[in-house]
C-alpha cells in the first residue's frame, strides 16, 4: 500500500491476468495506500502460477484489493481481504461485486484479524505500510497462530533500502527481488513431512 494519496486516473489500477485481464478497477484516496506495480505483481503471479488455482488466499493489507483481485482473476478459490479503512473496505466490497469475485472483505485491522480463531490459507499477500513497521509482527502472527497451510506461500513487500525481515521458525525465503524503491520476496513455510517446498 506508498505514501501519500492518490489521485485522478492514479486512483484505477489494472487486472494483468487470467478471468478479469484488463479490467480495471477503482480505489478511494487513502493515507499510505501503495498498489503493487504491474511488473512487480506479474512477477509474483509467475511465482505463484502452479499454486493459484483452486487456493485460498488471505490479503492482509488489501488497500486497492491489486494483489487480492489478481489471485481470483488467476483462479484462488477463496480470497480474504482484511483492510482497516471503512471507506477502503467499502470500495473493495464494491469492486468484488461488480466482478463477482469469490472474495470477503474484512473491515477490520491485521492485528485485530489475527487475534481471531486462525482459518489456514495457502497464499498469505502481506504488504503493509512502509512506515508503520507491521511486516516481522505480522509474519510471526501468522506462523505461530495457525494461520498458514503446510507449505504455504507467503508474499512479503518492504522498502529496497532496508534488510529482508527476519523469517520466524518455519519460514524460509524461496524468491527475493527488488524493483526500485521496493523490495518483494516470497517464503514458503516447511510441509508438515519435512520435505523442502516447490519454489
Amino acid at each position: 500500500m506508498a505514501p501519500g494519496g492518490r489521485r485522478g486516473a492514479d486512483n484505477r489500477l489494472r487486472i494483468i491476468g487470467g478471468r478479469w485481464r484488463g479490467r480495471r478497477i477503482e480505489f478511494p484516496d487513502a493515507p499510505g495506500l501503495r498498489p503493487t506495480a504491474d511488473r512487480v505483481r506479474e512477477t509474483l503471479f509467475n511465482w505463484l502460477q502452479w499454486s493459484l488455482p483452486g487456493s485460498r488466499c488471505l490479503d492482509l493489507f488489501a488497500g486497492s484489493g491489486a494483489l487480492g483481485f489478481e489471485a481470483a482473476s488467476r483462479g484462488a478459490a477463496e480470497v480474504v481481504m482484511v483492510e482497516v479503512s471503512p471507506h477502503v473496505a467499502a470500495g473493495l466490497a464494491g469492486n468484488a461485486a461488480r466482478l463477482d469475485a469469490p472474495v470477503q472483505v474484512v473491515n477490520r485491522s491485521a492485528e485485530a484479524y489475527l487475534r481471531g480463531e486462525p482459518t489456514p490459507f495457502d497464499i498469505v499477500f502481506l504488504d503493509p505500510p512502509f512506515a508503520q513497521a507491521l511486516l516481522e509482527p505480522s509474519l510471526a502472527a501468522l506462523a505461530e497462530g495457525g494461520w498458514l497451510k503446510p507449505g504455504a506461500a507467503v508474499y512479503l513487500e518492504y522498502p529496497s533500502t532496508h534488510a529482508a525481515p527476519m523469517l520466524p521458525p518455519g519460514l524460509t525465503f524461496a524468491r527475493q527481488q527488488r524493483a526500485g524503491q521496493v523490495a518483494y520476496a516470497l517464503a514458503h513455510r516447511s510441509p508438515a513431512n519435512g520435505a523442502v517446498a516447490d519454489q
